[in-house]
């Protein structure tokens, strides 16, 4: 059998995709030199490790947006993560975009997302503003914690035991920018921003549905009537929507109608779904878990697992660097042996 070398991958990509995509053997490299793999290309070896690391593997118990649900189909962190690489790989292998570094980038975007998802975000904020003296939901306070910025600093440093994963810096770019107003440097990074949008309002949807909490009819007309009335109609309708304008724009973009007719469903989202209604209902409590476990562990910092226990950060941060870590499951057995009298026992003669 003929073996293909990581320089003939490198030469392929040259032939088969677009002199707009981000090619492997013009990376901008690694922060530590490593030398390069035989048989992979950088963006494959990142997306390999990426895939087989423990805080990916976490992403099965983590929320996305209902907490503990009832039911095997309800979508969790890891699913959304899948969802997004496909949705992203849709659009770059149809774009002649670099699929290596797509699916490096939507593997890790959500890999620092805390237990309980953004209602645990938030909690962590809160707390890490209230040891600091920072007056909560002020710019300050809020640039305290980011997942996009913790999945970075958990590729960068936690994993492997404090020695991190040595990730290409447009893997890194890409995760930081996938969220917010900031701009990815390659336009794989871009297309992940833009795929991440496309799959949570579309299998939020779906969820809400099946959890009885939202109807096909209850949303939007005029933006069922452009997206279409199901999740694969929603998703095949953006996918090449944004094939056909990228292309014909030279960057990544959607049609102004079929973005406007996403943004209002989004919105519609927010306001009967992600900040009001009965899939919030238990958001209280699990923000009082993460401040509850946040305030111990940062008056037992000995209780600190040691690779989270850099010299060169502050307790709150170390703190934060192990909260974000747990899955909901893990939050909450942690949180009961903190808070939840055992029950005593003495065998008696």
């Amino acid at each position: 059998m003929r073996v293909i070398t990581r320089e003939m991958l490198e030469q392929r990509e040259h032939e088969l995709l677009s002199p707009e995509a981000t090619f492997a053997d013009g990376s901008r490299g690694r922060e530590r030199y490593e030398e390069p793999d035989m048989l992979r290309t950088c963006f494959q070896q990142d997306r390999d490790r990426i895939l087989h690391s423990k805080s990916f593997r976490r992403l099965a118990n983590k929320t996305q947006v209902f907490l503990a649900p009832e039911g095997d189909h309800y979508r969790t962190r890891l699913t959304h993560t899948l969802e997004v690489a496909q949705v992203a790989g849709s659009i770059v292998r149809a774009l002649g975009l670099n699929p290596d570094l797509t699916d490096a980038i939507a593997l890790g975007h959500d890999l620092g997302h805390t237990p309980f998802g953004h209602a645990g975000e938030r909690a962590l904020r809160v707390a890490r503003a209230n040891y600091r003296g920072v007056e909560p939901g002020t710019p300050e306070a809020n640039d305290l914690f980011r997942h996009n910025e913790q999945s970075v600093r958990i590729l960068r440093l936690l994993e492997r035991n404090g020695r991190g994963l040595n990730i290409t810096l447009e893997v890194l770019d890409g995760i930081v920018c996938h969220t917010g107003n900031v701009r990815a440097i390659t336009p794989e990074g871009r297309v992940v921003a833009r795929a991440d949008r496309i799959a949570y309002v579309v299998h939020d949807i779906d969820d809400a549905e099946r959890a009885g909490l939202l109807s096909e009819h209850d949303l939007p007309a005029e933006a069922r009537e452009v997206l279409g009335s199901s999740s694969s109609e929603r998703i095949e309708t953006m996918v090449h929507d944004m094939v056909k304008m990228s292309a014909r724009e030279g960057d990544i973009a959607m049609s102004e109608h079929i973005w406007q007719a996403f943004c209002q469903m989004r919105s519609f989202l927010y306001e009967n779904l992600y900040n009001t209604g009965e899939a919030k209902s238990e958001e209280p409590k699990a923000m009082h878990v993460v401040e509850n476990l946040f305030a111990h562990f940062v008056t037992h910092m000995d209780e600190v697992p040691p690779e989270f226990k850099r010299t060169d950060d502050a307790p709150d941060v170390q703190v934060a660097d192990y909260i974000s870590t747990m899955t909901d499951r893990y939050a909450i057995r942690m949180y009961e042996e903190i808070n939840v009298p055992r029950a005593w026992s003495h065998s008696t003669r």
